[in-house]
């Protein structure tokens, strides 16, 4: 279990990537592999991971992601991980009316942290992003009109050194018994 919460301190979000490193694709398999096994509200996976990797379409999802001076480094990420929200099953749709939560938004949340982890656990850095121009990024990818790109995550080998976490005090964020 020690490992485990060294793996969460250890990660970061990275906006720096050495463009001079590909990432491994037994790598990104893994990385991929852990997002298909995050857990769902009634198993419903409601999701679809679309993967850029071809360098000059990862640089056009990247200048999709900025604007307003954000994201400017998502065009030097590697790989472009697109968390595209698909239908929930019937189950979890009625949960989620019963109970007025949209449940696969937490699903896909779930889902964007097993990535940024496994990219961790491999060495290589990440960002979970969700400032861009979804039309765009749907344009170059041939996402459907009808489907809601949620999050995007860069993913490469950080350029930087880690950084200190910044983090409340443990007192301001967790309480026993009531709140």
């Amino acid at each position: 279990m020690n490992d485990f919460l060294e793996l969460v301190k250890s990660r970061q979000s990275d906006r720096t990537y050495d463009t001079t490193r590909a990432v491994e694709p037994e790598k990104l398999e893994r990385i991929l592999e852990a997002a298909r096994l995050a857990p769902s509200a009634c198993n419903a996976q409601p999701w679809k991971f679309v993967v850029v990797t071809d360098k000059e379409l990862s640089n056009k999802v990247g200048k999709a992601t900025s604007g307003l001076g954000m994201n400017k480094f998502a065009k030097d990420a590697p790989v472009h991980i697109l968390v595209v929200e698909e239908s929930a099953n019937i189950t979890s749709l009625l949960g989620g009316k019963v109970k007025n939560k949209h449940f696969p938004l937490i699903d896909l949340g779930i889902a964007a942290a097993h990535i940024t982890l496994a990219a961790e656990s491999e060495g290589l850095g990440s960002c979970i992003l969700g400032w861009f121009d979804e039309k765009e990024i749907k344009s170059l990818t041939g996402i459907p009109a009808s489907k809601r790109l949620v999050l995007v995550i860069t993913i490469g080998y950080s350029a930087k050194a880690k950084r200190q976490k910044m983090r409340k005090e443990k007192a301001k964020v967790i309480s026993y018994n009531k709140y």
